[in-house]
């Protein structure tokens, strides 16, 4: 009788859980981006989620929790209930650098589940305009002379690691100042607080087009259609140098696969959506969409590709 009863709750337990799924999204859903507003991952998480919340049919609300370089927004995604409701903004620094740099992680890759990959992004290394640099063989000159600062969104953040990468490459003296996100390291950089940034074409490209800051070098080994005309790190005497950010989409661990399912759906419809394209390849990003398991496969492989650069780096945050 006992086991009769267990299978019956079971039972029960699956077929509410199975009516739920069928019903999602049945409220507005929580979409948390680990940065404060203003930076690359607030902008590109804003280009999608009115789109989003059309085809789900419920608002797609955007929950800006930054520091601690993405991992209390992180975090807080991990720790909410797997349901759908709550998904987090996956991106480069959290998932593939964070776990390398910082001692005590306050979640772990098993936390959550994929949902999809959205797309690939170079950087862009600018410095503000009434700098006497006009190309990154001018501003290496003047970083010979003095110690350069250079800003990004936080420490252990893919600009901060690809400005460790550039420095050793190239044996300039060049000084990292973390902000607790995109937007204020922009900030920074405009004001002239700090000499250059590492950060990307979505965020950089309207000041570099309005004069207030000057591109000088690409990350990527391809250049951006962003900024045509601004070369490559590689091509203007660093061969090797590839450093590119990524993101995607994660729901906790345990959320129905059917929800996982409808989200991965929903994004894909986005992403191929002609006007959300345009817009996406216009600020740089090579869009990529696809099943969660091709996503999950990709952190992996990024996962084991940054421990050794974060080693060499000395990069250690307490």
């Amino acid at each position: 009788m006992a086991a009769s009863m267990a299978l019956g709750a079971f039972g029960l337990h699956a077929s509410i859980g199975h009516a739920q799924a069928a019903n999602f999204p049945d409220r507005p859903i929580r979409w948390i981006v680990p940065w404060p507003p203003g930076g690359g991952a607030d902008m590109l998480a804003r280009m999608l989620n009115v789109k989003l919340g059309q085809v789900l049919g419920q608002p797609v609300v955007i929950d800006n929790r930054g520091g601690a370089g993405g991992n209390i927004g992180a975090s807080a995604g991990a720790k909410a209930a797997p349901d759908g409701y709550t998904m987090t903004f996956a991106y480069s620094a959290t998932h593939s650098i964070n776990p390398h740099v910082y001692p005590k992680m306050p979640f772990k890759e098993s936390d959550f589940a994929p949902v999809i990959f959205i797309s690939l992004v170079p950087q862009v290394l600018v410095v503000n305009a009434s700098s006497p640099a006009r190309n990154l063989q001018e501003w290496m000159a003047l970083a010979k002379k003095r110690e350069m600062a250079f800003a990004s969104a936080g420490q252990g953040s893919i600009g901060h690691l690809g400005g460790e990468l550039f420095a050793s490459l190239t044996g300039i003296n060049m000084l990292h100042v973390p902000y607790k996100g995109g937007g204020p390291a922009l900030t920074a950089v405009l004001s002239g607080e700090v000499d250059a940034l590492f950060g990307v074409p979505v965020v950089l490209a309207p000041q570099i087009k309005a004069g207030n800051l000057r591109a000088i070098g690409v990350t990527t080994v391809m250049r951006t259609s962003v900024l045509p005309d601004v070369p490559t790190i590689a091509e203007q005497g660093v061969p090797g140098f590839d450093v590119s950010s990524w993101n995607g989409v994660h729901v906790p661990a345990g959320t129905p696969p059917e929800v996982i399912a409808k989200l991965n759906a929903a994004f894909n419809k986005v992403l191929a959506d002609p006007d959300v394209r345009k817009q996406l390849i216009e600020n740089g990003y090579e869009i990529i969409g696809g099943e969660p398991v091709k996503f999950a496969s990709f952190v992996a492989d990024e996962l084991k590709k940054w421990k050794p650069v974060v080693k060499k780096a000395k990069v250690q945050i307490e």
